[in-house]
């Protein structure tokens, strides 16, 4: 089993609000609105970050410090636009998410 499963839950609740947020995103981008553009883009980056982060935790790869740097600056990055636009339920739901990684990777590794 995974030697850290907080954070584990953690990286793989971003993916999962941030697959909610892509999903409001496109909603959006459908009824005319582009203004959500660039938080999805940076959600996107986030989702296929913390997904191999989520699959090296789960393997307990010898590469999980060295990943943890880049996921945790991605997170950072699609926190700060994802609040942006945190009126929209989904969007504030994926910065809390990644802003609650980013907490426990600089616990882990700092």
């Amino acid at each position: 089993s995974a030697q850290q499963p907080k954070l584990l839950e953690a990286v793989n609740n971003c993916t999962d609000k941030g697959t909610n947020c892509i999903s409001h995103c496109l909603v959006a981008w459908n009824e005319g609105d582009l203004e959500l553009a660039a938080c999805a883009k940076k959600v996107n980056e986030m989702n296929a970050i913390c997904d191999g982060f989520s699959k090296l935790l789960s393997a307990n790869s010898s590469h999980v410090k060295s990943y943890a740097k880049i996921c945790s600056a991605v997170c950072k990055e699609c926190a700060k636009e994802c609040r942006k636009h945190d009126h929209h339920h989904e969007c504030r739901e994926c910065a809390e998410a990644c802003e609650a990684a980013v907490k426990l990777i600089s616990k882990k590794f700092s």
